[in-house]
Protein backbone atom coordinates (compact mmCIF):
# COMPACT_ATOMS: atom_id res chain seq x y z
CA UNK A 1 0.00 0.00 0.00
CA UNK A 2 1.57 3.31 -1.12
CA UNK A 3 1.47 6.56 0.86
CA UNK A 4 -1.63 8.12 -0.67
CA UNK A 5 -3.61 4.87 -0.72
CA UNK A 6 -2.62 4.35 2.91
CA UNK A 7 -3.78 7.83 3.94
CA UNK A 8 -7.10 7.44 2.11
CA UNK A 9 -7.62 4.12 3.86
CA UNK A 10 -6.58 5.73 7.16
CA UNK A 11 -9.13 8.53 6.84
CA UNK A 12 -11.86 5.96 6.15
CA UNK A 13 -10.93 4.38 9.50
CA UNK A 14 -10.45 7.63 11.44
CA UNK A 15 -13.71 9.21 10.24
CA UNK A 16 -15.93 6.54 11.78
CA UNK A 17 -18.16 8.06 14.52
CA UNK A 18 -16.53 6.09 17.35
CA UNK A 19 -12.97 6.97 16.36
CA UNK A 20 -13.95 10.62 15.89
CA UNK A 21 -15.38 10.57 19.43
CA UNK A 22 -12.17 9.09 20.82
CA UNK A 23 -10.07 11.64 18.95
CA UNK A 24 -12.17 14.57 20.19
CA UNK A 25 -12.22 13.22 23.75
CA UNK A 26 -8.44 12.85 23.71
CA UNK A 27 -7.98 16.41 22.45
CA UNK A 28 -10.25 17.79 25.19
CA UNK A 29 -8.67 15.73 27.99
CA UNK A 30 -5.17 16.57 26.77
CA UNK A 31 -5.88 20.29 26.61
CA UNK A 32 -7.27 20.32 30.15
CA UNK A 33 -4.33 18.27 31.45
CA UNK A 34 -1.92 20.63 29.69
CA UNK A 35 -3.54 23.61 31.39
CA UNK A 36 -3.30 22.00 34.83
CA UNK A 37 0.27 22.10 36.16
CA UNK A 38 1.22 18.68 37.46
CA UNK A 39 0.10 15.38 36.04
CA UNK A 40 1.00 15.95 32.39
CA UNK A 41 0.33 13.70 29.37
CA UNK A 42 2.56 10.89 30.66
CA UNK A 43 0.75 10.55 33.99
CA UNK A 44 -2.65 10.96 32.33
CA UNK A 45 -2.00 8.25 29.77
CA UNK A 46 -0.63 6.01 32.51
CA UNK A 47 -3.84 6.55 34.50
CA UNK A 48 -6.04 5.76 31.49
CA UNK A 49 -3.96 2.81 30.31
CA UNK A 50 -6.07 0.30 32.22
CA UNK A 51 -9.23 1.57 30.45
CA UNK A 52 -7.84 0.69 27.03
CA UNK A 53 -8.14 -3.02 27.83
CA UNK A 54 -11.77 -2.79 26.76
CA UNK A 55 -11.11 -0.61 23.70
CA UNK A 56 -10.24 -1.50 20.15
CA UNK A 57 -6.45 -0.91 19.88
CA UNK A 58 -6.95 1.66 17.11
CA UNK A 59 -9.38 3.61 19.31
CA UNK A 60 -6.96 3.48 22.24
CA UNK A 61 -4.10 4.78 20.09
CA UNK A 62 -6.30 7.58 18.71
CA UNK A 63 -7.34 8.57 22.25
CA UNK A 64 -3.75 8.75 23.46
CA UNK A 65 -2.59 10.66 20.37
CA UNK A 66 -5.26 13.28 21.07
CA UNK A 67 -4.18 13.52 24.71
CA UNK A 68 -0.52 13.95 23.78
CA UNK A 69 -1.12 16.63 21.14
CA UNK A 70 -3.70 18.40 23.31
CA UNK A 71 -1.46 18.52 26.38
CA UNK A 72 1.38 20.07 24.39
CA UNK A 73 -0.89 22.92 23.32
CA UNK A 74 -2.73 23.25 26.63
CA UNK A 75 0.50 23.93 28.49
CA UNK A 76 0.85 27.25 26.67
CA UNK A 77 -2.38 28.66 28.14
CA UNK A 78 -1.28 29.05 31.75
CA UNK A 79 2.25 29.90 30.63
CA UNK A 80 0.93 32.96 28.83
CA UNK A 81 -1.88 33.97 31.20
CA UNK A 82 -0.31 33.17 34.58
CA UNK A 83 3.40 32.63 33.98
CA UNK A 84 2.81 29.04 35.15
CA UNK A 85 3.93 26.31 32.73
CA UNK A 86 1.32 23.56 32.55
CA UNK A 87 3.99 21.39 30.92
CA UNK A 88 7.78 21.32 31.22
CA UNK A 89 7.98 22.07 27.50
CA UNK A 90 6.00 25.28 28.08
CA UNK A 91 8.59 26.83 30.40
CA UNK A 92 10.18 28.71 27.50
CA UNK A 93 6.77 30.08 26.46
CA UNK A 94 6.48 31.80 29.84
CA UNK A 95 9.41 34.08 29.05
CA UNK A 96 7.80 36.00 26.18
CA UNK A 97 4.16 34.92 26.47
CA UNK A 98 3.63 36.29 29.96
CA UNK A 99 5.30 39.57 29.05
CA UNK A 100 2.90 39.85 26.09
CA UNK A 101 -0.02 39.20 28.46
CA UNK A 102 1.19 41.98 30.77
CA UNK A 103 1.17 44.32 27.76
CA UNK A 104 -2.43 43.36 26.96
CA UNK A 105 -1.50 41.02 24.10
CA UNK A 106 -2.46 37.73 25.75
CA UNK A 107 -5.00 37.07 23.01
CA UNK A 108 -2.40 37.49 20.28
CA UNK A 109 0.02 35.20 22.07
CA UNK A 110 -2.62 32.50 22.56
CA UNK A 111 -3.78 32.70 18.95
CA UNK A 112 -0.24 32.47 17.59
CA UNK A 113 0.43 29.52 19.90
CA UNK A 114 -2.70 27.75 18.63
CA UNK A 115 -2.08 28.39 14.94
CA UNK A 116 1.64 27.66 15.29
CA UNK A 117 0.85 24.36 16.99
CA UNK A 118 -1.56 23.47 14.17
CA UNK A 119 0.93 24.28 11.40
CA UNK A 120 3.78 22.49 13.20
CA UNK A 121 1.62 19.47 13.93
CA UNK A 122 0.63 19.22 10.27
CA UNK A 123 4.26 19.48 9.10
CA UNK A 124 5.37 16.80 11.57
CA UNK A 125 2.52 14.51 10.49
CA UNK A 126 3.53 14.87 6.85
CA UNK A 127 7.03 13.87 7.91
CA UNK A 128 5.59 10.93 9.87
CA UNK A 129 3.55 9.84 6.84
CA UNK A 130 6.61 9.83 4.58
CA UNK A 131 9.32 8.66 7.00
CA UNK A 132 7.55 5.92 8.95
CA UNK A 133 6.97 3.59 5.95
CA UNK A 134 10.53 4.19 4.70
CA UNK A 135 12.02 3.47 8.10
CA UNK A 136 9.77 0.44 8.44
CA UNK A 137 11.19 -1.07 5.24
CA UNK A 138 14.75 -0.30 6.35
CA UNK A 139 14.03 -1.78 9.77
CA UNK A 140 13.33 -5.17 8.19
CA UNK A 141 17.12 -5.44 7.91
CA UNK A 142 17.44 -5.02 11.67
CA UNK A 143 18.51 -7.99 13.74
CA UNK A 144 19.23 -8.38 17.47
CA UNK A 145 22.58 -6.57 17.14
CA UNK A 146 20.94 -3.55 15.48
CA UNK A 147 18.12 -3.32 18.01
CA UNK A 148 20.57 -3.45 20.90
CA UNK A 149 22.69 -0.74 19.26
CA UNK A 150 19.68 1.54 18.70
CA UNK A 151 18.47 1.14 22.30
CA UNK A 152 21.96 1.60 23.77
CA UNK A 153 22.72 4.70 21.73
CA UNK A 154 19.27 6.05 22.54
CA UNK A 155 20.06 5.85 26.25
CA UNK A 156 23.48 7.42 25.65
CA UNK A 157 21.96 10.33 23.74
CA UNK A 158 19.31 10.80 26.41
CA UNK A 159 21.98 11.01 29.11
CA UNK A 160 23.57 13.85 27.16
CA UNK A 161 20.33 15.71 26.40
CA UNK A 162 18.58 15.76 29.76
CA UNK A 163 20.31 19.04 30.56
CA UNK A 164 21.30 17.96 34.04
CA UNK A 165 24.29 16.24 35.54
CA UNK A 166 25.66 13.48 33.27
CA UNK A 167 26.59 11.26 36.20
CA UNK A 168 23.08 11.56 37.66
CA UNK A 169 21.53 10.67 34.31
CA UNK A 170 23.77 7.62 33.97
CA UNK A 171 22.84 6.56 37.51
CA UNK A 172 19.14 6.78 36.62
CA UNK A 173 19.74 4.71 33.49
CA UNK A 174 21.63 2.11 35.53
CA UNK A 175 18.77 1.95 38.06
CA UNK A 176 16.21 1.55 35.28
CA UNK A 177 18.22 -1.24 33.65
CA UNK A 178 18.60 -2.97 37.02
CA UNK A 179 14.84 -2.83 37.62
CA UNK A 180 14.34 -4.30 34.16
CA UNK A 181 16.17 -7.48 35.23
CA UNK A 182 13.55 -8.34 37.86
CA UNK A 183 11.52 -11.43 36.97
CA UNK A 184 12.06 -14.57 34.92
CA UNK A 185 15.20 -14.66 32.78
CA UNK A 186 14.10 -15.01 29.17
CA UNK A 187 16.54 -17.74 28.02
CA UNK A 188 17.36 -19.99 30.99
CA UNK A 189 14.06 -19.35 32.77
CA UNK A 190 15.37 -18.79 36.31
CA UNK A 191 13.97 -16.15 38.67
CA UNK A 192 15.84 -12.96 39.51
CA UNK A 193 15.17 -10.61 42.43
CA UNK A 194 11.55 -11.73 42.88
CA UNK A 195 11.91 -12.28 46.67
CA UNK A 196 9.50 -15.23 46.40
CA UNK A 197 6.73 -12.99 45.07
CA UNK A 198 4.97 -14.83 42.19
CA UNK A 199 3.57 -11.56 40.85
CA UNK A 200 7.13 -10.35 40.17
CA UNK A 201 7.86 -13.33 37.91
CA UNK A 202 6.77 -11.26 34.91
CA UNK A 203 8.92 -8.35 36.02
CA UNK A 204 8.08 -4.96 37.49
CA UNK A 205 5.09 -3.61 35.60
CA UNK A 206 5.55 -0.24 33.92
CA UNK A 207 2.25 1.17 35.20
CA UNK A 208 2.96 1.36 38.97
CA UNK A 209 6.42 2.74 38.22
CA UNK A 210 5.09 5.50 35.95
CA UNK A 211 2.20 6.38 38.27
CA UNK A 212 4.48 6.45 41.29
CA UNK A 213 7.33 8.43 39.77
CA UNK A 214 5.17 10.99 37.98
CA UNK A 215 1.78 10.97 39.72
CA UNK A 216 2.42 10.30 43.42
CA UNK A 217 5.66 12.27 43.50
CA UNK A 218 3.86 15.26 41.96
CA UNK A 219 1.24 15.12 44.72
CA UNK A 220 3.99 15.12 47.36
CA UNK A 221 5.95 17.94 45.71
CA UNK A 222 2.82 20.06 45.24
CA UNK A 223 1.76 19.50 48.86
CA UNK A 224 4.97 21.20 50.00
CA UNK A 225 4.57 24.31 47.89
CA UNK A 226 2.68 27.29 49.34
CA UNK A 227 -0.45 28.26 47.46
CA UNK A 228 0.01 31.41 45.42
CA UNK A 229 -2.53 34.01 44.47
CA UNK A 230 -3.46 33.51 40.82
CA UNK A 231 -4.93 36.42 38.92
CA UNK A 232 -6.29 35.43 35.52
CA UNK A 233 -6.08 37.62 32.47
CA UNK A 234 -9.52 37.69 30.84
CA UNK A 235 -9.41 36.86 27.15
CA UNK A 236 -12.37 37.43 24.84
CA UNK A 237 -12.79 35.68 21.50
CA UNK A 238 -12.82 38.91 19.46
CA UNK A 239 -9.53 39.98 21.06
CA UNK A 240 -7.68 36.79 20.10
CA UNK A 241 -6.37 37.68 16.68
CA UNK A 242 -2.93 39.23 16.31
CA UNK A 243 -2.32 42.16 14.00
CA UNK A 244 -1.10 41.65 10.43
CA UNK A 245 2.40 42.70 11.50
CA UNK A 246 2.39 40.13 14.30
CA UNK A 247 1.29 37.41 11.87
CA UNK A 248 4.11 38.30 9.48
CA UNK A 249 6.64 38.25 12.32
CA UNK A 250 5.35 34.85 13.45
CA UNK A 251 5.46 33.09 10.07
CA UNK A 252 9.23 32.49 9.94
CA UNK A 253 9.55 31.31 13.57
CA UNK A 254 6.62 28.89 13.11
CA UNK A 255 8.23 27.26 10.05
CA UNK A 256 11.69 27.14 11.66
CA UNK A 257 10.26 25.82 14.92
CA UNK A 258 8.32 23.12 13.05
CA UNK A 259 11.44 21.71 11.43
CA UNK A 260 13.51 22.05 14.60
CA UNK A 261 10.84 20.23 16.61
CA UNK A 262 10.48 17.46 14.05
CA UNK A 263 14.17 16.63 13.77
CA UNK A 264 14.80 16.95 17.52
CA UNK A 265 11.78 14.71 18.11
CA UNK A 266 13.40 11.90 16.13
CA UNK A 267 16.09 11.39 18.78
CA UNK A 268 15.66 9.87 22.26
CA UNK A 269 15.11 12.13 25.23
CA UNK A 270 12.73 14.87 26.38
CA UNK A 271 12.34 16.17 22.83
CA UNK A 272 9.54 18.72 23.49
CA UNK A 273 11.63 20.45 26.16
CA UNK A 274 14.83 20.39 24.10
CA UNK A 275 13.15 21.52 20.88
CA UNK A 276 11.55 24.56 22.56
CA UNK A 277 14.90 25.57 24.05
CA UNK A 278 16.66 25.21 20.67
CA UNK A 279 13.93 27.16 18.88
CA UNK A 280 13.98 29.98 21.45
CA UNK A 281 17.77 30.16 21.18
CA UNK A 282 17.58 30.39 17.38
CA UNK A 283 14.90 33.09 17.41
CA UNK A 284 16.68 35.16 20.06
CA UNK A 285 19.84 35.16 17.94
CA UNK A 286 17.86 36.27 14.88
CA UNK A 287 16.15 39.06 16.82
CA UNK A 288 16.98 42.52 15.47
CA UNK A 289 14.40 44.50 17.45
CA UNK A 290 15.79 43.90 20.92
CA UNK A 291 12.38 42.75 22.18
CA UNK A 292 13.34 39.34 23.56
CA UNK A 293 12.66 39.25 27.27
CA UNK A 294 10.07 42.02 26.85
CA UNK A 295 7.35 40.13 25.00
CA UNK A 296 8.60 39.18 21.52
CA UNK A 297 5.95 37.25 19.64
CA UNK A 298 8.68 35.25 17.89
CA UNK A 299 9.55 33.81 21.30
CA UNK A 300 6.05 32.33 21.50
CA UNK A 301 5.57 31.27 17.88
CA UNK A 302 8.84 29.36 17.44
CA UNK A 303 8.93 27.36 20.70
CA UNK A 304 5.23 26.45 20.54
CA UNK A 305 5.65 25.20 16.97
CA UNK A 306 8.73 23.20 17.96
CA UNK A 307 6.88 21.77 20.95
CA UNK A 308 4.00 20.42 18.86
CA UNK A 309 6.15 19.21 15.97
CA UNK A 310 8.22 17.04 18.30
CA UNK A 311 5.08 15.08 19.25
CA UNK A 312 4.44 13.82 15.72
CA UNK A 313 8.13 13.06 15.27
CA UNK A 314 8.16 10.94 18.44
CA UNK A 315 5.77 8.50 16.76
CA UNK A 316 8.24 7.77 13.92
CA UNK A 317 10.65 5.49 15.84
CA UNK A 318 7.75 3.85 17.70
CA UNK A 319 5.67 3.04 14.61
CA UNK A 320 8.62 2.21 12.35
CA UNK A 321 11.11 0.54 14.70
CA UNK A 322 8.96 -0.50 17.65
CA UNK A 323 11.20 1.44 20.03
CA UNK A 324 9.80 4.18 22.33
CA UNK A 325 12.28 7.04 22.52
CA UNK A 326 10.36 8.89 25.26
CA UNK A 327 8.51 7.77 28.41
CA UNK A 328 5.21 8.96 26.90
CA UNK A 329 5.79 6.79 23.83
CA UNK A 330 6.47 3.87 26.16
CA UNK A 331 2.92 4.26 27.53
CA UNK A 332 1.55 4.49 23.98
CA UNK A 333 3.48 1.32 23.15
CA UNK A 334 1.82 -0.38 26.13
CA UNK A 335 -1.59 0.17 24.47
CA UNK A 336 -0.44 -2.06 21.62
CA UNK A 337 1.28 -4.62 23.81
CA UNK A 338 -1.74 -5.25 26.03
CA UNK A 339 -3.66 -6.16 22.87
CA UNK A 340 -0.92 -8.52 21.73
CA UNK A 341 0.32 -6.20 18.96
CA UNK A 342 4.05 -5.61 18.52
CA UNK A 343 4.90 -2.20 17.03
CA UNK A 344 7.65 -2.15 14.45
CA UNK A 345 8.36 -2.62 10.76
CA UNK A 346 5.63 -5.24 10.27
CA UNK A 347 2.90 -3.09 11.82
CA UNK A 348 2.19 -1.28 8.53
CA UNK A 349 1.58 -4.52 6.61
CA UNK A 350 -0.01 -6.64 9.34
CA UNK A 351 -2.24 -3.92 10.85
CA UNK A 352 -2.82 -1.31 8.10
CA UNK A 353 -6.11 -0.19 9.69
CA UNK A 354 -4.30 0.69 12.91
CA UNK A 355 -1.15 2.15 11.30
CA UNK A 356 -2.84 4.45 8.79
CA UNK A 357 -5.93 5.04 10.93
CA UNK A 358 -3.85 6.50 13.76
CA UNK A 359 -1.85 8.73 11.39
CA UNK A 360 -5.04 10.00 9.70
CA UNK A 361 -6.67 10.63 13.09
CA UNK A 362 -3.73 12.86 14.03
CA UNK A 363 -4.49 15.15 11.08
CA UNK A 364 -8.13 15.33 12.15
CA UNK A 365 -7.28 15.76 15.84
CA UNK A 366 -4.81 18.52 15.05
CA UNK A 367 -7.56 20.46 13.27
CA UNK A 368 -9.96 19.75 16.15
CA UNK A 369 -7.49 21.30 18.58
CA UNK A 370 -7.34 24.51 16.54
CA UNK A 371 -11.12 24.86 16.29
CA UNK A 372 -11.67 23.75 19.87
CA UNK A 373 -9.09 25.88 21.64
CA UNK A 374 -9.40 29.30 20.02
CA UNK A 375 -12.92 30.17 21.24
CA UNK A 376 -12.57 28.48 24.65
CA UNK A 377 -9.30 29.92 25.91
CA UNK A 378 -11.03 31.98 28.59
CA UNK A 379 -13.02 28.97 29.79
CA UNK A 380 -9.99 26.71 30.09
CA UNK A 381 -8.05 29.36 31.95
CA UNK A 382 -10.62 29.18 34.76
CA UNK A 383 -9.80 25.51 35.45
CA UNK A 384 -6.62 26.72 37.12
CA UNK A 385 -8.82 28.16 39.90
CA UNK A 386 -9.40 24.62 41.21
CA UNK A 387 -7.84 24.58 44.70
CA UNK A 388 -4.85 22.28 44.96
CA UNK A 389 -6.24 20.75 48.17
CA UNK A 390 -9.11 19.41 46.01
CA UNK A 391 -7.12 18.64 42.87
CA UNK A 392 -4.28 16.62 44.40
CA UNK A 393 -6.49 14.12 46.32
CA UNK A 394 -8.35 13.46 43.06
CA UNK A 395 -5.04 12.72 41.33
CA UNK A 396 -4.05 10.40 44.19
CA UNK A 397 -7.39 8.56 44.02
CA UNK A 398 -7.08 8.11 40.25
CA UNK A 399 -3.59 6.69 40.70
CA UNK A 400 -4.82 4.14 43.24
CA UNK A 401 -7.80 3.07 41.14
CA UNK A 402 -5.79 2.92 37.92
CA UNK A 403 -2.92 0.82 39.24
CA UNK A 404 -5.14 -1.62 41.16
CA UNK A 405 -7.55 -2.21 38.28
CA UNK A 406 -4.86 -3.75 36.03
CA UNK A 407 -3.90 -6.82 38.09
CA UNK A 408 -6.15 -6.38 41.16
CA UNK A 409 -2.93 -6.58 43.14
CA UNK A 410 -2.08 -4.90 46.42
CA UNK A 411 1.57 -5.40 45.47
CA UNK A 412 1.13 -2.93 42.60
CA UNK A 413 -0.19 -0.34 45.06
CA UNK A 414 2.83 -0.87 47.31
CA UNK A 415 5.15 -0.61 44.29
CA UNK A 416 3.45 2.60 43.18
CA UNK A 417 3.75 4.05 46.69
CA UNK A 418 7.40 3.07 46.92
CA UNK A 419 8.24 4.56 43.53
CA UNK A 420 6.25 7.66 44.45
CA UNK A 421 8.43 8.21 47.52
CA UNK A 422 11.53 7.42 45.46
CA UNK A 423 10.41 9.87 42.77
CA UNK A 424 9.82 12.59 45.37
CA UNK A 425 13.30 12.05 46.84
CA UNK A 426 14.98 11.99 43.42
CA UNK A 427 13.22 15.18 42.33
CA UNK A 428 14.34 16.92 45.50
CA UNK A 429 17.91 15.79 44.77
CA UNK A 430 17.59 17.17 41.20
CA UNK A 431 17.64 13.79 39.45
CA UNK A 432 15.84 13.49 36.11
CA UNK A 433 13.26 10.68 36.23
CA UNK A 434 12.89 10.25 32.46
CA UNK A 435 16.11 8.22 31.94
CA UNK A 436 15.00 5.76 34.63
CA UNK A 437 11.63 5.14 32.98
CA UNK A 438 13.11 4.82 29.49
CA UNK A 439 15.79 2.41 30.71
CA UNK A 440 13.16 0.30 32.48
CA UNK A 441 11.21 0.00 29.23
CA UNK A 442 14.22 -0.65 26.98
CA UNK A 443 16.13 -2.86 29.44
CA UNK A 444 14.36 -6.19 28.81
CA UNK A 445 14.52 -5.63 25.04
CA UNK A 446 18.24 -4.85 25.25
CA UNK A 447 18.93 -7.97 27.30
CA UNK A 448 16.91 -10.16 24.94
CA UNK A 449 18.65 -8.69 21.88
CA UNK A 450 22.07 -9.19 23.46
CA UNK A 451 21.37 -12.83 24.29
CA UNK A 452 20.00 -13.52 20.80
CA UNK A 453 22.97 -11.83 19.13
CA UNK A 454 25.36 -13.87 21.26
CA UNK A 455 23.61 -17.12 20.33
CA UNK A 456 23.61 -16.26 16.62
CA UNK A 457 27.31 -15.28 16.65
CA UNK A 458 28.26 -18.12 19.05
CA UNK A 459 29.54 -15.70 21.67
CA UNK A 460 31.49 -13.40 19.34
CA UNK A 461 31.18 -9.83 20.66
CA UNK A 462 32.56 -8.41 17.41
CA UNK A 463 29.14 -9.05 15.82
CA UNK A 464 28.03 -5.63 17.08
CA UNK A 465 30.85 -3.88 15.20
CA UNK A 466 31.15 -6.12 12.14
CA UNK A 467 27.55 -5.61 11.01
CA UNK A 468 27.38 -2.29 9.07
CA UNK A 469 24.18 -0.90 10.59
CA UNK A 470 24.91 -1.75 14.22
CA UNK A 471 28.54 -0.65 13.84
CA UNK A 472 27.48 2.73 12.44
CA UNK A 473 24.91 3.26 15.19
CA UNK A 474 27.46 2.42 17.90
CA UNK A 475 29.95 4.81 16.28
CA UNK A 476 27.38 7.60 16.59
CA UNK A 477 26.96 6.75 20.27
CA UNK A 478 30.73 6.83 20.81
CA UNK A 479 30.94 10.25 19.15
CA UNK A 480 28.12 11.58 21.35
CA UNK A 481 29.91 10.38 24.48
CA UNK A 482 33.35 11.57 23.40
CA UNK A 483 32.35 14.94 21.91
CA UNK A 484 32.24 16.92 25.20
CA UNK A 485 35.65 15.52 26.23
CA UNK A 486 37.17 16.37 22.84
CA UNK A 487 35.73 19.89 22.93
CA UNK A 488 37.07 20.44 26.45
CA UNK A 489 40.51 19.24 25.30
CA UNK A 490 40.59 21.27 22.06
CA UNK A 491 39.38 24.61 23.49
CA UNK A 492 42.56 25.33 25.53
CA UNK A 493 44.72 24.46 22.51
CA UNK A 494 42.83 26.93 20.32
CA UNK A 495 43.10 29.66 22.96
CA UNK A 496 46.86 29.17 23.20
CA UNK A 497 47.27 29.56 19.45
CA UNK A 498 45.11 32.68 19.45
Amino acid sequence: MDLFSGLIHGFSVALTPMNLLFGFSGAVIGTIIGILPGLGPLGTMALLLSLTYGFDPTAGMILFAGIYFGAMYGGSTTSILLNIPGEAASVVTCIEGYQMARRGRAGAALAVAAVGSFVAGTISLIGLSFLAPTLAMAALKFGPAEYLAVALVGLIIMSRLTGGNLLKSLMMIALGLALGTVGMETVAGYMRYTFKQPLLAQGIDFLPVAMGLFGISEVLVTAEEPAGNMQLQKVRFWELWPTLVEWKRSFGPIIRGSFIGFFVGLVPGPSPVISTMVSYSVESRLDKRGEFGKGAIEGVAGPEAANNASVGAAYVPLMALGIPFTPAMAVVMAVLLIHGINPGPLLMTEKPDLFWGVIASMYIGNFMLLVFNLPLVGVFANIIRTPLYLLMPIVLLLCLIGVYSVNNSILDIWLMTGFGLLGYLLRRLKYDLAPLVLALVLGPMMERSFREAMMISRGDLSVFLSRPISGTILLVGAIVLAAPLLIAWIKPLIRRKV
